[in-house]
């Protein structure tokens, strides 16, 4: 039995929320930021089972990255797939995220930092999944 989606072009898609977090969330866009704004310092940073850490986000990404293709079907192109995704990543994950957010009373700032990295990340992975049939 086929896959209803593209093996690859998951794994790809789940590979590129690596390299979109790297960018993100390095000091040269919003590392700084987004340390601050959790309270953490480079000395809080360290000591933490990156292994872990990396394994269970790659395996999340995965998971994200099924459930976009899913959600998408096989007609798509890229631009249908970039709309997809950044419809799942603002209407879904950062509606949710704001939610949280609120109750926790945690900043605008860290909001925007991390929905804006999800939806980006989704609308990328949705032109991957798209594209890559």
């Amino acid at each position: 039995m086929n896959a209803p989606f593209n093996i690859w072009a998951v794994l790809v898609a789940a590979l590129s929320t690596f390299l979109i977090g790297g960018l993100w969330y390095s000091p040269a866009l919003f590392g700084k930021a987004w340390m601050r704004e959790n309270g953490f310092t480079e000395e809080s940073m360290k000591g933490a089972n990156m292994a872990k850490i990396f394994g269970l986000a790659f395996l999340l990404g995965i998971i994200a990255a099924i459930n976009l293709a899913m959600f998408m079907g096989p007609e798509n192109n890229p631009a249908m797939g970039a709309m997809w995704g950044f419809l799942a990543g603002f209407g879904w994950v950062a509606t949710f995220v704001g939610t949280h957010y609120l109750f926790e009373r945690r900043s605008m700032r860290l909001f925007l930092i991390n929905a804006g990295y999800s939806v980006i990340a989704l609308t990328i992975m949705g032109v991957i999944l798209a594209a890559w049939k």
